[in-house]
């Protein structure tokens, strides 16, 4: 595999007129604005000097594009780990995000099994009975931040599937201490600790870097202190996620160190509740401002059993309106990079060994080619028209595919289901809402703030 030097890496086709600075600048304060800019410029291809490093990153937006560079041989295109550093201050060194070829392969198989099949039955009830707690302790006439009553549900969630049966003091300290962690980077300032390190200094705990090293200490405390007790007290009953970690090894045998298990339990929590919890906010945002695709859903709902989580899983609209949310505001920009290791062509330009590639999922969900008027929210497209993988991709593609992309429809699917048949919603403004970064996601920008109107007799 080709080593990649930060200050080394090769030029790029069509790179942009604006200096590096100002890019990285506009990159992390309005990302949406510079990827609309750079399109209008270079429709399909060009070279993007942000992310942090010292070369630029190439950005692809056409389907064909970003089917070669996520399912090309390792010989072309290989997945590298390291230019995923930005994440590591967070999810640490070992987390899957991060690590690469068969160890990453490894890992990702071992990760997968909980995330589907019967697992998923398990986790169906659950889902709707804390969104039933979440929206019943909301008083009627009260306005509300709708992504951070979504935040809440996710959250329970994914501890649900990462520690099973998970209860006591410990269990509140590492709720609000995620929750804490999360909103450290909740503005476009604050995430701007991520994409430069030389902010990342530690001047006490009154500044903000100093502030989030000791609240990830605070969380790691908690983290260990459950790995180590589940070490002393072995369940082989249990299915949850920290167990089948537990108990898995290496391929010399070896158990997986706390330091790697904290890595990836970091990593599930934040990735499997953060944004499921954004892309629940846009739905429920989305079909209280178009009543019409309000209608259409409680029209669907009213025809099938709604105790049948299966059943309602499988709901076309519902399906389509979820699937339109994640087109229009896809939570994730990027896929993860590519890196050039022999010299290949890509859309009539020749890349060479040591340019990173990346398909640009807000982009490509954007392209009037691919999907008419793509500014507006009409969820009968995917009624009327199958996409491919390829061209609408908002859990990313190839090797590093989101491992949690079945619960997340799922949670998605059933947290709408129930708000929509047991509670009167209405936006609490008309002020649209826009993305905004919150780390290095895209989420609305004032959390969309909603009214309970009031519970509706089931």
């Amino acid at each position: 595999m080709t080593s990649i030097s930060i200050d080394s890496i090769p030029s790029a086709p069509n790179p942009l007129s604006k200096p590096r600075l100002l890019q990285q600048l506009q990159w992390v304060f309005e990302p949406v604005g510079y990827m609309q800019a750079a399109a209008r410029q270079h429709p399909d291809i060009f070279a993007a000097g942000v992310v942090g490093v010292g070369g630029n990153l190439v950005f692809v937006n056409t389907p064909d594009a970003i089917q070669e560079i996520l399912t090309n041989d390792r010989k072309t295109y290989a997945a590298l780990g390291s230019f995923n550093r930005i994440l590591a201050p967070l999810l640490g060194d070992y987390s899957v995000v991060l690590i690469e070829g068969d160890r990453h392969k490894r890992r990702r198989q071992l990760l997968m099994p909980p995330f589907h099949g019967e697992r998923m039955r398990a986790y169906s009830q659950l889902i709707c009975d804390l969104t039933e707690q979440t929206l019943s302790q909301i008083p009627a006439g009260t306005t509300f931040s709708a992504r951070t009553a979504m935040q809440n549900i996710s959250l329970q969630v994914i501890l649900q599937a990462v520690f099973g049966v998970f209860e006591g003091d410990r269990a509140e300290q590492l709720k609000t201490m995620l929750t804490v962690l999360l909103d450290i980077f909740a503005s476009p300032l604050a995430s701007s600790l991520l994409f430069f390190p030389r902010l990342q200094q530690d001047w006490g705990a009154w500044s903000p870097w100093g502030k989030f090293i000791r609240d990830r200490q605070r969380l790691d405390d908690l983290l260990y202190a459950e790995i180590a007790e589940r070490r002393a007290n072995p369940a082989p009953e249990r299915v949850d996620i920290l167990s089948l970690l537990l108990s898995a090894h290496d391929e010399t045998g070896q158990p997986m160190s706390d330091r790697e298990l904290r890595d990836e339990l970091v990593t599930l929590m934040f990735a499997g509740h953060e944004t499921t919890a954004t892309a629940m906010a846009w739905a429920l945002y989305w079909i209280h401002r178009q009543p019409p695709v309000r209608q259409k859903l409680l029209s669907e709902l009213k025809s099938v059993d709604l105790s049948d989580a299966m059943s309602v899983s499988k709901l076309p609209y519902l399906s389509a309106v979820c699937n339109e949310t994640l087109r229009i505001h896809p939570i994730a920009m990027l896929t993860f990079p590519r890196v050039v290791q022999e010299s290949t062509t890509l859309l009539g330009h020749t890349l060479n060994p040591g340019t990173a590639v990346m398909g640009c999922i807000y982009l490509l969900h954007q392209r009037p080619d691919l999907y008419c008027e793509p500014h507006i929210f009409r969820p009968e497209r995917f009624l009327e028209q199958q996409y491919s993988p390829f061209e609408f991709l908002p859990f990313g593609g190839g090797a590093r595919r989101c491992i949690g992309e079945a619960l997340a429809q799922l949670e998605m699917k059933l947290v709408l289901a129930t708000i929509l048949t047991r509670y009167d919603l209405a936006l609490a403004t008309t002020t649209p809402e826009q993305p905004r970064r919150r780390g290095v996601t895209l989420a609305p920008s004032r959390g969309v703030r909603m009214k309970l109107n009031a519970r509706l007799k089931r």
